[in-house]
């Protein structure tokens, strides 16, 4: 391909680089710009936000416009309510001076490339002269682009591909020209990885890049197979989901998410800057999805589309009569035994050799994708690592395709694809290279396979990713990070060679049971005799879900026969644990990302410190499943509002915290967390989730080196009986508007009476193990109720909550 450049090397240097970014320009407040701005200030980084000047006064209202509406979009843009401040809404006829004080300007307009080179002209002279340019382009040729700029620009010039949703999406492609400068490219994927906590790799500058040009075509070859295996659009969604490690949402749900219209424009312009691509053919858009456009159902948006809810059941859409339908998809048991493997070695080959439709089609879906990449690979790439986290990162899949392929056996799944090319059984009759031949696998200890080079090339060495202490690894490179102290069911526990230990849970969605806490004592009691300090983290999946509710039943269960005292006694050993935390005699931190909610939550508050992902999503959620929070959850919060209010009034500082538990508000990201007060103001945010753990140990060190001494115990000034019955007013009004159930104003007493200290005068100062107790008490009154075991139950089979 004409458009091909070659990938710089990630440690070359160059005097060209992007100077430290204190503010920065987006050019286009369309949808995809205004959000790429909203994620720079979740950054803390000013944005200028420009577009072209409205008619009227104010001539920046396209802008402010675009502003105002990322408040009302879901999922939300912006991390927390004040950042949009960092954004100056702009337009191009007033304010393309203000570009002079920018380090870095991104243009983001509409996909057109005589727009853009007119924008660049106009728009060249204001620019300073270290400012680095960028184009936010998922196709474009940044080397013909390139070309409408002076000379001296062009080192400084980049493609920088954001996916959708910004703030969400992982992955940024990274594109130079042939004359992008070293040491910009270093410097820009510096500033993405660190700064705004993206996973980047570097793409070669072809049609589509390298994330749109594999992901799209493995939704496309699923829909060239479905109508030659004659499956249905439910059927082919249940056999392309999580059982295959792709996400939920499959191929055509995925399909309405991103929106109807937009998926044909994508395979138009695939068609038009693919004219000679051998699989082109999977290109052209089905009648279906024609038939669909025209009818207006694209998909999400307008609430139709492959699928529909009609009177509260999702049916789908038939082709062959036009109209919604009942879903009926039926996996085979002896297809749906083989994928519940998970394992590619087990149910490829052998879906391969079964003599049934939809064996037939999950083979085939996977034998062309590893096809199509590893004829690409060579052209689109500078390794097989780029793609497989390119898949990743953009399209949600758990390992990547040259990862699969090489899990699967690389050899044996090679000579499958080939013995099916001999046979003409593949819909394009290209070789496999002869590279794939050469190697046994496309990973290896910290390397990957390079075609363009026909070596295994390391990863990247630039300084920010020394940050990253134990980072994403693909299948085939190395193994455990560190080296493991103790190890159970639970927990791993374990070090990377200095003085932190790092406690790692292994529960499923690491949720906290018996046997965790017992590991957790252990842990802390080891960090006390050995260590500097105590981390808590996990490499994989979220912080917690919070309490194991499948084993914790059959204790609630018996809790309910006469005498009977195991609940209460298991609550006291988790509460025990969350305070022995926090009075260890060194200091344990917390490093979270993903979900924190109930029982994690409360762990997560009981640390000296926390170092949380921005993409955190924390609460006490104990309400949702007709219980309140009695890990030590209520008593930290009310703890937190006596010091913050020094003496004063401490009711005003509960009623926030009193609606965000006994609603079950989730915090969206750390710094929503921090303005909820799950967060206090001393806790870290970090942009990158791979940085937590090395940040998180940082914190033990500093806290290390500032003398530390766990804090003392203090009594807690109770807001007390007025205050309950404050709230319960508050409730009662609710309940007359009916925004809440007697079960919801039962279980709010409860978190009243929790966290204001029970039937006590106001001022009152109580120990921390009285708001235990209170805790201890109302949980226990609460798990009699055949009310909560309803709730239990429907969270256990659901996963959401029921408002009984």
């Amino acid at each position: 391909m004409s458009r091909q450049t070659a990938v710089q090397s990630p440690d070359s240097s160059a005097l060209a680089r992007l100077p430290t970014v204190h503010r920065v320009a987006v050019l286009g407040a369309g949808v995809m710009g205004a959000q790429i701005a909203a994620h720079f200030a979740n950054a803390g980084i000013a944005v200028r936000l420009y577009d072209l000047p409205a008619d009227g006064a104010d001539k920046s209202a396209i802008a402010r416009k675009a502003l105002a509406g990322m408040a009302k979009l879901k999922p939300e843009p912006l991390a927390a309510s004040d950042v949009a401040a960092l954004v100056t809404p702009c337009n191009y006829d007033d304010d393309l001076p203000g570009l002079a004080d920018c380090q870095l300007v991104l243009e983001a307009i509409a996909e057109r490339m005589d727009l853009k080179a007119a924008l660049f002209e106009r728009i060249v002279p204001h620019l300073s002269g270290q400012a680095v340019l960028a184009t936010n382009t998922s196709g474009l040729s940044v080397e013909e682009m390139a070309g409408h700029l002076p000379a001296a620009l062009r080192e400084r010039f980049v493609g920088i591909h954001f996916f959708n949703p910004p703030r969400y999406m992982q992955l940024v492609e990274l594109i130079p020209s042939r004359e992008t400068a070293p040491g910009v490219l270093d410097s820009v994927e510096t500033f993405l990885v660190g700064a705004l906590g993206k996973g980047v790799v570097r793409a070669r500058d072809t049609a589509n890049f390298i994330g749109n040009r594999i992901g799209v075509f493995a939704m496309m070859v699923t829909v060239h197979h479905a109508q030659q295996y004659g499956l249905n659009f439910e059927t082919v969604d249940e056999l392309t989901g999580r059982r295959i490690g792709r996400p939920k949402s499959a191929t055509f749900r995925t399909a309405d998410v991103v929106g109807l219209d937009t998926l044909h424009h994508v395979l138009e312009g695939a068609l038009a800057n693919l004219p000679d691509d051998p699989w082109a053919k999977l290109y052209v858009a089905p009648d279906w999805l024609d038939d669909l456009i025209a009818a207006g159902a694209l998909g999400q948006k307008t609430k139709r589309g492959i699928y529909q809810k009609v009177e509260g059941e999702i049916r789908v859409y038939e082709p062959a009569t036009g109209e919604y339908r009942k879903r009926h998809a039926k996996v085979p048991g002896k297809v749906e035994k083989l994928l519940d493997t998970r394992d590619p070695a087990q149910y490829l080959p052998r879906l391969r050799a079964l003599k049934d439709p939809q064996a037939q089609f999950v083979w085939a879906i996977h034998r062309d994708v590893f096809h199509y990449a590893a004829h690409l690979l060579g052209e689109i790439a500078d390794t097989a690592r780029d793609v497989d986290f390119a898949i990743r990162w953009g399209f949600g899949w758990d390992r990547g395709p040259f990862e699969i392929w090489q899990q699967a056996s690389w050899r044996e799944i090679a000579a499958l694809i080939t013995a099916d090319i001999d046979a003409d059984a593949t819909p394009a009759l290209v070789p496999l290279p002869d590279w794939v031949g050469e190697i046994d696998a496309a990973h290896e200890a910290r390397a990957s396979w390079s075609a363009a080079d026909a070596r295994f090339k390391p990863r990247s060495t630039l300084p920010v990713y020394r940050r990253q202490i134990c980072p994403a690894m693909l299948y085939g490179e190395d193994g455990e990070c560190g080296e493991t102290v103790f190890e159970t069911a639970a927990a791993r526990v374990w070090h990377t060679g200095d003085d932190v230990l790092i406690a790692s849970f292994k529960t499923k969605m690491h949720t906290v049971n018996d046997a965790l806490i017992a590991d957790l004592h252990r842990a802390v009691e080891l960090a006390e005799r050995e260590y500097a300090g105590l981390v808590i983290w996990h490499p994989d999946g979220p912080f917690s879900a919070g309490a194991d509710l499948k084993s914790f039943m059959p204790v609630a269960v018996k809790s309910l026969l006469p005498g009977n005292n195991a609940l209460d006694e298991l609550l006291q050993r988790f509460q025990g644990m969350c305070i022995r935390m926090r009075r260890a005699s060194v200091p344990v931190v917390a490093g979270v990302h993903g979900l924190a909610l109930g029982g994690g939550c409360e762990l997560m508050m009981q640390s000296d410190r926390v170092v949380a992902a921005l993409e955190s999503y924390i609460g006490l959620v104990e309400v949702g499943v007709g219980l309140i929070p009695a890990g030590s959850g209520c008593m930290e919060q009310a703890r937190r509002a006596d010091q913050a209010t020094r003496g004063g009034d401490i009711f005003p500082h509960l009623r926030g915290i009193f609606e965000t538990i006994a609603m079950g508000k989730v915090a969206t990201s750390a710094l929503r967390a921090r303005e909820m007060g799950f967060l206090r103001e001393a806790d870290v945010v970090v942009m990158n989730r791979e940085e937590v753990l090395g940040a998180a140990k940082a914190q033990v060190h500093a806290l290390q080196a500032a003398s530390y001494r766990a804090p003392a115990e203090r009594p807690i000034r109770a807001a007390g009986r007025e205050a309950v019955a404050n709230f319960h007013a508050a409730m009662a009004n609710m309940h007359a508007g009916g925004y809440i159930s007697d079960y919801d104003m039962t279980i709010g007493l409860g978190v009243a009476n929790a966290l204001c200290g029970g039937d006590v005068d106001a001022g009152t100062e109580l120990p921390e193990d009285w708001y235990l107790r209170e805790e201890r008490k109302h949980f226990c009154q609460l798990i009699r109720s055949p009310k909560t075991h309803a709730r239990v139950a429907h969270m256990l089979k659901n996963g959401k909550p029921l408002r009984n």
